[in-house]
């Protein structure tokens, strides 16, 4: 069945089911007069709120709709099939109750007061498909002032998974993370994420490029508050030029950015053994076959039809079940760290076209929530 025939059969991926048959005998008790008792109990103390409602086990999926996958922006309806998605995800997966919020704003005050309001019905927050640089002042506010965790998907999930296949990728080419050359292609929330975490990880040398070239300490134009922040602490050697340029011995590419921007002519200007993920979807910067040719050793995608992909779903449903389970308010590098290296070691002979698990290996969920086990 069609993707559009099957939304409209069905009205969407998602429903709500009770956890108890409702009988003459029992309705006394689940609703009223019983449910005063609890009503009670929460009132007396709103800690028990975590584990006398549904708040022990649910989640928000909260978006814009400003930056929905490689379609921009498209409104919070149109976004709307994507969060009810990620809400299936999260229940087959992991067994967390999730539900889709899209907002009918885009402005930065409204969205951090409206996630705000919700927190007394939902255990997290996972934000979704907020475009930069206005995603990272949302996650970093709210992060502050709620006190359950909030985790920004699109930066933390894809920087998460893009390092335990780095991880891997690395020990097959027989590289170190703190002596090569990364070159990020994009700048927004992923390749932003991307390049702190890898810089926690160990890197040394990561070249970050935008649609007008590597972005460089004076450069004229084109930079953000986002991109001015991130220079400063990446192309230490303050190159400049274009992506191409950028590329020459380099010794991993990861794109994060749009479809068919390199072809095999780059890739060979990169060292030996060249590792390349090139995740854009669904269309990658640069297709497998065309990056072989290049004389890449290692190529992942974020598509499920060639190896080694790399999908966040292998992170974020564990983070908010090791999360709720355990009580976390804070999602910190620290555990984004931990997450990627137990991703990682599921595979315990890398080789060049498995440095990753696949997106529904069941291992998954279970190490990944093991992180935060106190």
């Amino acid at each position: 069945m069609k993707p559009i025939e099957l939304a409209k059969k069905f009205g969407g991926r998602i429903e709500i089911k009770s956890k108890f048959k409702l009988t003459k005998d029992n309705l006394a008790v689940l609703y009223t007069p019983g449910v005063a008792d609890v009503c009670r109990a929460i009132a007396k103390n709103k800690k028990l709120s975590t584990q006398y409602t549904i708040r022990k086990n649910c989640v928000a999926v909260v978006s814009d709709g400003s930056a929905v996958l490689g379609l921009g922006n498209i409104g919070p309806e149109a976004g709307l099939p994507v969060m009810e998605g990620k809400a299936l995800l999260f229940k087959e997966l992991a067994g967390v109750d999730a539900f889709p919020i899209v907002l009918a704003t885009q402005d930065v005050e409204e969205i951090i007061k409206t996630v705000k309001y919700l927190e007394p019905t939902f255990g997290g927050i996972n934000l979704e498909d907020i475009s930069a640089p206005r995603c990272f002042e949302i996650e970093e506010r709210l992060k502050k002032e709620m006190n359950i965790p909030v985790f920004h998907d699109d930066q933390h999930g894809t920087a998460i998974v893009v390092l335990a296949g780095l991880i891997n990728a690395l020990k097959v080419a027989k590289k170190e993370i703190k002596k090569i050359k990364i070159v990020i292609s994009g700048t927004g929330a992923a390749g932003t994420a991307i390049a702190k975490l890898l810089l926690k990880y160990g890197a040394k040398n990561i070249i970050m490029v935008d649609s007008q070239g590597i972005i460089f300490k004076e450069r004229s134009g084109g930079l953000n508050s986002a991109k001015i922040e991130i220079v400063k602490i990446t192309n230490p050697h303050n190159l400049q030029g274009t992506v191409e340029s950028a590329l020459e011995q380099a010794d991993v590419f990861i794109g994060v950015s749009a479809p068919n921007i390199l072809q095999h002519i780059h890739i060979a200007k990169m060292n030996d053994r060249a590792i390349v993920f090139a995740m854009s979807n669904p269309t990658p910067e640069i297709m497998p076959e065309e990056a072989k040719k290049g004389g890449a050793l290692i190529v992942a995608t974020g598509r499920s039809d060639y190896a080694n992909q790399l999908n966040n779903v292998l992170a974020f449903p564990g983070i908010f079940r090791g999360a709720l389970d355990n009580g976390v308010k804070k999602i910190t590098d620290a555990h984004k760290l931990q997450v990627a290296q137990a991703i990682a070691d599921l595979i315990k002979k890398p080789t060049i076209d498995k440095i990753i698990p696949e997106a529904l290996d069941p291992r998954v969920v279970k190490v990944v929530s093991g992180v935060f086990k106190k």
